[in-house]
């Protein structure tokens, strides 16, 4: 049978309080009582119920993280980075994976509350605004980490979604490519990215082709999909703006499948600068996201929101990107000669 604070109290000869005291590291305990309390909850494998310390108003230095598919690379580099800092701050990490489903997002929010607890950490790709919005306004201090949306009173820690869209694109055309295709995913931060695409046509006094604005879930079936069915036009894109890179390398695998070269009969840059975008050949132009940093400064914030309460206030952070150019952008050809 498990052992209880009681048996642990019986067995140390203290009080149940004093027990508690030294669980939760409160109150005036002897050296000597607090080591013989953890000697025996040693030895009795006792280990406390953060849910009964959680309904005594206490802490359960238990974050939960929800993000949307934890096999994009992006997702799972951000989660291990926010898991380790979080370790260093003395606090636990929930990681939910919930495949883009509103349904998925309830039940977990549901287990997370259950848990109590301290904070949550939600990514991009949220789709069940209305549950998000319940969470703004519950007592569980709430975060967004790689989407800006301003219209939600929460801290928010991004990058400049509408600058990389710019970057990426100006690095296109500056090539001389102006038959860009981009495919975004349906989510906010791509939206934004598009922004950032059209931004940089303009500024060339350029008109892009609204056809070539495409959108699908982030995987590399999918970019490989799209680019198939692109290269199908009558007069196909030179060049793709691919709004992660795991949609890039789909893009790259079914250019090559056409008997394409890369980059010399189609230029391709992604987004987010993973461990993906090193392992192509050649190696994948993409815009950097600070994956570190943003994953250990999202930490920061929640951990100082819930220190802090009310008396906090929102804050908006928003990173630079950085635009890694690699192997796998060239001049358009009919401009080499």
């Amino acid at each position: 049978m498990k052992a209880t604070i009681y048996d642990v109290a019986k067995e140390a000869e203290v009080s149940i309080a004093t027990v508690s005291k030294v669980i939760n590291q409160t109150g005036r305990i002897s050296h000597s009582t607090r080591g013989k309390v953890l000697q025996v909850m040693k030895k009795m494998n006792y280990h406390p119920s953060f849910v009964a310390t959680a309904l005594t108003g206490k802490r359960t230095e238990t974050l939960g993280l929800l993000v949307p598919d934890i096999s994009n690379p992006f997702f799972s580099e951000i989660a291990k980075t926010i898991e380790n800092h979080a370790h260093d701050k003395g606090k636990s990490v929930i990681i939910c994976s919930t495949n883009y489903k509103q349904e998925k997002e309830t039940k977990y929010i549901e287990l997370l509350q259950r848990k109590q607890i301290d904070g949550l950490i939600i990514t991009s790709g949220f789709q069940n605004k209305d549950l998000l919005q319940q969470m703004i306004t519950s007592k569980i201090p709430v975060i967004i980490l790689a989407h800006n949306d301003p219209s939600l009173n929460i801290s928010v820690v991004s990058v400049d979604d509408f600058k990389g869209g710019f970057m990426a694109t100006s690095h296109l055309l500056s090539k001389g490519h102006s038959n860009i295709a981009i495919i975004a995913e349906e989510v906010k931060s791509s939206t934004i990215r598009i922004l950032g695409y059209e931004k940089a046509y303009e500024s060339k006094n350029i008109k892009p082709d609204r056809g070539n604005i495409l959108r699908t879930t982030a995987s590399i079936e999918n970019g490989k999909r799209i680019i198939l069915d692109l290269l199908s036009r009558k007069i196909p894109p030179t060049a793709v703006f691919a709004c992660n890179d795991l949609i890039a390398i789909g893009v790259i695998q079914g250019a090559r499948e056409k008997g394409l070269n890369i980059p010399d009969d189609l230029s391709v840059i992604g987004f987010d600068n993973t461990i993906l975008a090193t392992t192509t050949v050649p190696a994948l132009t993409t815009i950097a996201q600070p994956i570190e940093d943003m994953g250990e400064k999202v930490v920061d914030v929640i951990i100082d929101e819930i220190e802090k309460g009310s008396e906090t206030s929102k804050k908006r952070i928003l990173f630079i990107p950085e635009l890694i150019v690699r192997g796998t952008t060239s001049d358009l050809k009919d401009t080499k000669d």
